[in-house]
């Protein structure tokens, strides 16, 4: 696992963005290290049209949010999003 800018943290790429089922007006943003092990969910409200939050490319996690991906296909899938993003894209790209 690459390390991020901040000690301690890992640098998690943007791999995934849903819309939750359950709740209106969530969207559920999933970063994963670029070897698809280790995954960070980040669920985001979208309050309004002038909300000004960015997604960005990358962000760095603290290790201790971060949960294992078990899913050898989904494993795969994530890691080949995250390497995808970081050599397209520079961590703070708004995406």
């Amino acid at each position: 696992m690459s390390s991020g800018s901040d000690s301690g943290s890992v640098r998690v790429w943007l791999v995934e963005r849903t819309y939750s089922d359950d709740e209106q007006n969530l969207i559920i943003l999933t970063y994963a290290t670029t070897d698809g092990e280790r995954y960070y969910r980040k669920e985001r409200a979208l309050t309004s049209f002038t909300d000004a939050r960015d997604t960005t490319a990358a962000v760095d996690a603290d290790p201790d949010n971060l949960g294992s991906v078990d899913d050898p296909d989904r494993r795969e899938q994530y890691a080949s999003e995250a390497r995808r993003m970081r050599d397209a894209h520079e961590p703070g790209d708004v995406i």
